[in-house]
């Protein structure tokens, strides 16, 4: 039996807390986590994508996170250059989280850098997250200066120095997260996780080996975007769940009731001929929402952590604490195995 085929509820015995245990580790984590980029409060290149958050809308969105049976956070070195960390130690501390109750798990920025830098810059992190410890330290992209040995046996350092917990990598194809994990192997650890894209209408670790391997290698995805921007929240293509039963036709000729904005204008999926394209699996999704008393994002994301088993987790974000309990959500209900078939080929059909 692999690490992934046991889920464990707490005392209430509620979906909302059902805990998983993450790859190989003794990490027992929640199938949603809350992904943390927006706590960038503005600062850097990477941090200006999203508005600055006030330090109340955060406390906010992580307590009503907590709340809500989600107990991790995913972060990075590079989201606000360290902002991002700090906003969300500072958060939990405000909340009296214990250092020991915390699963944090944050990244290290690769570009331009070599395998030294992970020993270099740890004692930063920390000091961004003190009090709490990293549980997760990931390998953000393939595109150091050094080998991926050498920078697996950078996190092979931190391990043994008890700096981190446990390795994973990011955005890192099949045979990359292979070879990462086999020079941890050598050393009698395991890389736990790789974090990469994965929604309903971005399915190609399905398709590259990267699903395949994680499953072989009993390791995590952990899914960014899950929600692809917003797109399968289905209010880029109608508001009204009274619009359910309108015809194909219909949509073609008004596909959005909400116009994307910033960046999303430029992204592929939020076009015209995209939107409509999507809408069969976006009026599904409406439909599956009303008969569960959800909102059709509750339901791409249901969708995602259960069809393949107990591999993948997500990490939604969230800038208000009506988003992030919208997120927990998700783990108050479970599709039907013929649900999520249903889902599995209209989303086929769409998928890039």
């Amino acid at each position: 039996m692999g690490s992934f085929m046991t889920e464990q509820h707490g005392p209430s015995n509620k979906p909302t807390h059902i805990l998983r245990q993450l790859g190989t580790s003794n990490l027992h984590i929640s199938p949603i986590g809350l992904g943390c980029w927006q706590f960038s409060k503005g600062n850097g290149l990477v941090g200006k994508y999203w508005p600055a958050l006030s330090n109340q809308t955060i406390v906010d969105i992580v307590q009503t996170s907590l709340q809500h049976g989600v107990n991790w956070f995913d972060t990075a070195e590079i989201y606000g250059k360290g902002e991002s960390e700090k906003a969300l130690a500072r958060t939990l501390q405000q909340l009296n989280v214990p250092p020991s109750d915390a699963i944090i798990a944050t990244k290290w920025w690769p570009v331009a850098r070599t395998a030294g830098s992970i020993r270099d810059t740890i004692m930063q992190r920390l000091e961004c997250l003190q009090p709490y410890p990293i549980s997760i330290y990931q390998i953000h992209q393939p595109y150091a200066l050094s080998s991926i040995r050498a920078q697996l046996e950078a996190m092979k350092d931190l391990i043994t120095a008890g700096h981190i917990k446990y390795a994973g990598v990011s955005n890192f194809s099949a045979k990359q997260m292979e070879e990462a994990h086999q020079v941890l192997q050598q050393y009698g650890l395991s890389l736990i996780s790789n974090q990469v894209k994965y929604s309903m209408i971005d399915r190609r670790i399905e398709k590259n080996g990267i699903l395949d391997t994680a499953k072989r290698l009993d390791m995590a995805i952990i899914a960014y975007s899950p929600l692809e921007q917003g797109i399968l929240t289905g209010k880029f293509h109608s508001q009204s769940k009274s619009d359910v039963g309108r015809e194909l036709n219909r949509a073609k000729a008004q596909a959005t009731s909400v116009a994307p904005s910033g960046i999303r204008r430029w992204l592929p999926g939020f076009r015209q001929a995209r939107l409509i394209k999507t809408w069969p699996l976006i009026e599904e999704l409406q439909r599956l929402a009303l008969e569960y008393e959800v909102e059709p994002g509750q339901v791409a994301l249901n969708w995602l952590i259960h069809y393949h088993g107990h591999y993948v987790f997500a990490i939604p974000g969230a800038s208000r604490s009506s988003q992030a309990a919208a997120n927990a959500k998700v783990l108050t209900f479970h599709l039907s195995d013929s649900e999520k078939e249903h889902l599995n080929q209209l989303s086929m059909q769409v998928t890039l």
